[in-house]
């Protein structure tokens, strides 16, 4: 009878270095799988950051840096009061109810509550204006916020009201307005309100910072400080000369 024979020695070595050889493998794969989770990780903590950090919106057309602290001004705000020393008031408005003084070109007045008037408003990113419009005719005339998006509330009257977009459709939307009646125009685009009643009309807008601006389009072009170069409207408008500087000598009225 055959003796049986020993499994090799050097057989069993090699099974336990082949299964050594396998554990630090499925080591380095699994370590190589936390890396990329890390990874992944980390990446989606610098978007995360990208998406998170931006500048803030000015409240101001412009801001010039300086390094005089002496020199300059505050921006995005005011000084807060002691928080100690807030009371209702601060938080409170009168005047709303007094209706505006319409005899003027435009046959319109908007009285609009800025943390100016109001200091309760500061930092919050709201403000709100009365908008008064005489019978037959009255206008808000084309103007943007820069800084805000409007709300419109009819409260009196019948309004012609809309906005237009931006380039390059320029797509007109536009709505006849009743007392209580909403209507909203969107963050920085051209808008209008026409009084086409017999009565006034007044309608209350809210808008979505405590200092939107206010740019009429007639009175930027016609009417700024230092008259544009005929030739830059001329072109623009498709206008003759003298006409444009017919309109340049002339008052542009403020609503606001």
């Amino acid at each position: 009878m055959q003796a049986l024979t020993p499994y090799p020695t050097n057989n069993t070595q090699e099974r336990k270095n082949e299964r050594k050889e396998f554990k630090v493998a499925s080591h380095r794969k699994t370590m190589m799988k936390v890396a990329n989770l890390i990874a992944v990780f980390i990446l989606l903590a610098l978007a995360s950051s990208f998406v998170t950090a931006y500048d803030p919106s000015p409240l101001q057309d412009f801001c010039v840096a300086i390094d005089d602290a002496n020199s300059a001004v505050l921006v995005n705000g005011k000084l807060c009061k002691n928080p100690g020393l807030a009371t209702a008031d601060d938080f409170s408005y009168s005047g709303l109810d007094v209706p505006g003084n319409t005899s003027n070109q435009l046959g319109a007045r908007v009285n609009i509550i800025t943390a100016d008037l109001m200091p309760g408003l500061n930092t919050l990113g709201i403000s709100l204006a009365r908008i008064d419009l005489a019978p037959n005719g009255g206008l808000n005339p084309p103007h943007y916020h820069p800084r805000g998006s409007e709300v419109l509330l009819v409260l009196e009257g019948t309004l012609y009201a809309g906005f237009v977009t931006s380039n390059p459709d320029h797509r007109l939307f536009t709505k006849i307005l009743k007392p209580g009646d909403l209507f909203v125009f969107p963050f920085g685009l051209i808008h209008f309100q026409l009084n086409i009643g017999k009565t006034p009309a007044v309608a209350i807008a809210a808008l979505t910072s405590q200092n939107p601006g206010v740019n009429t389009v007639a009175n930027a072009i016609f009417g700024a400080s230092r008259p544009l170069y005929p030739e830059v409207l001329t072109t623009a408008f498709h206008l003759d000369k003298k006409l444009v500087e017919d309109l340049q000598s002339q008052e542009w009225v403020n609503p606001t």
